[in-house]
């Protein structure tokens, strides 16, 4: 497959197949990816009971992970591997936050946020995956983290309405909008392959709203 572009992510809301498309693409092009590290956050299972009390620190904590995380892949990139695959875009830091902190912790965060974006480079296309609210509950369920299963539609709805606001500019990368709901590229091979080969395609640099059919 000729994949066109060395700087992917794949972002999306709760439960949208991110770290399954990363983890096919960093294969297809023969680099290891870049998965966000839920295990090595101590606060997440704590937010999810007592939102209010853990949302800065667990915000804090994904922040320094992705930014130490991302930095550390970025400044190896000559060395070790040609292409960058993440399942992640490091400004969605800034929506968790913004969705679940006070004003003014998510200003101090903002600020913190703004230092590390400006040492870090821009995707060069990001696929934005929407799968609707019944494929996400299905993967939710499928993955089996106990701290998910109680989420409420509510806050995946904040979520995936901060999503859209965050990713209605392209701010220099291309930003393909993919509505996944008729696809089950988790399970499918040939779903994921649709997918992939929106890759192969010379996209301009802007959003672009794509519908796949399974």
């Amino acid at each position: 497959m000729n994949i066109l572009y060395k700087h992917i992510a794949i972002d999306g809301g709760i439960g949208a197949g991110k770290s399954t498309l990363a983890e096919a693409i960093a294969s297809e092009l023969g680099v290891a990816p870049i998965l966000e590290p839920f295990e090595g956050n101590p606060f997440l299972a704590k937010f999810y009971e007592d939102p209010e009390r853990y949302a800065f620190p667990v915000e804090l904590s994904f922040l320094a992970q992705r930014f130490h995380q991302m930095k550390a892949a970025v400044d190896g990139r000559n060395l070790f591997q040609g292409a960058l695959v993440s399942d992640y875009v490091f400004t969605k830091s800034l929506l968790f936050a913004k969705t679940n902190l006070p004003a003014e912790e998510f200003e101090l965060f903002k600020h913190m946020s703004d230092l590390m974006v400006a040492q870090l480079p821009k995707p060069e296309v990001v696929l934005y995956l929407r799968p609707g609210r019944e494929r996400q509950r299905d993967q939710i369920q499928a993955r089996g983290r106990d701290f998910e299963q109680s989420i409420q539609d509510a806050y995946l709805d904040q979520i995936e309405s901060a999503y859209e606001n965050q990713f209605r500019y392209a701010r220099g990368s291309r930003m393909l909008w993919v509505d996944t709901s008729p696809l089950d590229f988790v399970k499918s091979a040939g779903d994921l392959n649709k997918l992939m080969q929106l890759l192969t395609q010379p996209w301009k640099v802007g959003v672009h709203k794509v519908a796949l059919k399974a």
